[in-house]
């Protein structure tokens, strides 16, 4: 009789540890944006400034009952841009991008990732995720920041604002376990 009682016990246990475990999974959404510049040479690969990112991690951790301290992995599933302005933009001048993470003392990381971009009249394009990366520490940091390289097929006329959606995935602990 003990044992069956201990073992009901360790299977309610288990069940609920990995039902609390669901709620402290959630996703951040964030949007910045950032202009690729008029008359940039071709082939060759320049930097586009992006403004920091203010995270807005004190919040998501109070929704969903946790704290940044309390965060075991963090990694970045989805990384969209879209051509703001002008509205008769698309990609077919870009060739290659390469997007990295940045923030105050932790050391710059490659997350996303797109090649031979087609010319096919987009003005959204979605990039590669370089799978695997644990991006707590930025997403811990108040600030980040975004640095993309670019490599374009064609001379820009006109200055091109885009916008830039990530989606981040986070695994926390609940406060008070």
């Amino acid at each position: 009789m003990k044992k069956l009682i201990l073992l009901s016990t360790l299977i309610i246990s288990v069940f609920s540890c990995k039902k609390l475990d669901k709620h402290t999974m959630f996703n951040i959404e964030s949007d910045s944006e950032t202009v690729i510049g008029s008359v940039i040479g071709v082939n060759l690969p320049f930097n586009l400034p992006t403004p920091t990112i203010t995270t807005n991690i004190e919040q998501e951790m109070e929704e969903n009952n946790t704290h940044k301290d309390l965060i075991e992995y963090a990694n970045l599933i989805e990384l969209n841009l879209s051509i703001k302005s002008p509205e008769s933009a698309n990609f077919d001048f870009l060739n290659d991008m390469e997007i990295y993470i940045d923030a105050d003392e932790l050391q710059q990381q490659k997350i996303a990732e797109i090649h031979d971009i087609p010319e096919n009249g987009s003005n959204a394009i979605s990039l590669e995720i370089i799978k695997n990366i644990d991006i707590q520490n930025y997403i811990k940091a108040d600030k980040y920041y975004l640095n993309i390289t670019v490599k374009t097929d064609k001379i820009i006329l006109q200055d091109i604002t885009l916008n830039i959606h990530s989606n981040v995935f986070v695994d926390a602990k609940i406060l008070g376990l």
